[in-house]
């Protein structure tokens, strides 16, 4: 990672705490990272948190606690450590994917706090008998997870934001859709948007509540293959990728390619493509424990839904250039582990969100 990079990473993270009200601060153009004054304080520091206390009304090892926070496990940064009154220093490397997955694996369950929220039988019963009230009724329930796992001392909105009305009772669409797609489909729409209402659940990769789901099943069945073949994972380098993007016929989660998701826009080279879909699923793993707090925060379950639906299409996208099974005559190598362990991790992620949102992380589909 180039200084312009970081700067431009940096920039990225306060753009995205003001957007998320962590910060109420005007964004500023450019932010300078520059090598830091004596050796032992990482390969880069800035001053931007020290700039940006005074708008802010902090302290400005408070708002430099937050951009070390939305920075942690960002590609191409290893550590971010905060020193003096405010100052952040950079330590660069190729280690931060593998320290990422190491601990996403060891929490478990528990990363992104979702062990401290209650299971759907521990928040009490959820009614939505009255017409027009399942959305709230779900809606409030799936809050009362959140704020359980983003645990005590968060700043929150509080109460329940106002939502666009569903002319249905809970009932009536966990009858005609079933439970996980009836809870998707009034969870996905931000609070002022209304719920559309499909006739019929879709179990294709057209539907994202079915892709979040089938992401999580095919993590899975990597798993239960892996260790047929005598295998099992273990953080690492991922390698390099198939130029080709693999595949195979589709037959079953065990065996078929993954779903076909829309390309990122304005990929140059296969190279640069195969760098973006690693990029991509490192941030979105390492952004998940923020997602929750902003979704706590601003009363906002579709936030989570969002990010589960980010996380599944970027976990396909790289599932097919970063194989983690060996292909053909192949015996497992340590990057089979590697990969096979940061398939895990995304599955982690995924099955912590549906948990949260009271949907089902099936191991088959």
């Amino acid at each position: 990672m180039t200084p312009a990079e970081l700067s431009r990473t940096v920039l990225r993270s306060v753009r995205g705490a003001v957007e998320e009200q962590e910060l109420s601060v005007p964004v500023p153009a450019r932010i300078v990272v520059q090598p830091p004054p004596r050796t032992g304080c990482g390969d880069y520091a800035s001053n931007v948190a020290l700039q940006l206390a005074g708008p802010a009304g902090r302290p400005a090892r408070e708002v430099a606690e937050i951009l070390q926070k939305r920075l942690a496990g960002s590609a191409g940064i290893a550590r971010v450590e905060i020193a003096g009154p405010g100052f952040l220093n950079f330590t660069l490397g190729d280690g931060a994917l593998i320290a990422l997955v190491r601990d996403v694996l060891a929490q478990g369950d528990g990363y992104g706090g979702t062990t401290a929220g209650p299971g759907p039988d521990a928040v009490g019963p959820v009614d939505g008998s009255a017409a027009g009230g399942a959305r709230a009724a779900v809606v409030g329930e799936v809050l009362a997870r959140i704020d359980a796992a983003a645990g005590p001392g968060r700043l929150r909105g509080g109460g329940h934001p106002a939502l666009a009305p569903v002319p249905y009772d809970l009932a009536t669409l966990t009858a005609r859709l079933g439970s996980d797609e009836a809870r998707w489909v009034l969870l996905r729409p931000a609070a002022h948007d209304p719920v559309r209402v499909p006739e019929r659940p879709v179990q294709r990769e057209s539907n994202p509540r079915f892709r979040v789901q089938y992401a999580h099943a095919r993590v899975r069945a990597l798993v239960r293959n892996a260790g047929e073949l005598g295998f099992v994972s273990e953080p690492g380098e991922v390698g390099r990728p198939l130029t080709d993007g693999g595949s195979s016929s589709p037959s079953s989660p065990e065996g078929r390619s993954a779903p076909t998701v829309q390309p990122t826009p304005q990929q140059p080279t296969a190279a640069a493509q195969s760098l973006q879909s690693l990029q991509a699923l490192q941030t979105l793993l390492a952004t998940f424990p923020s997602v929750i707090e902003a979704a706590a925060r601003l009363r906002a379950p579709d936030r989570v839904v969002r990010h589960l639906e980010a996380t599944a299409d970027a976990f396909f996208r790289w599932h097919d250039l970063f194989p983690p099974l060996p292909v053909g005559e192949q015996k497992p190598l340590a990057v089979h582990r590697a990969r096979l362990a940061l398939a895990e991790a995304g599955g982690t992620v995924l099955a912590n969100g549906l948990r949260l949102l009271g949907i089902s992380a099936p191991e088959h589909l």
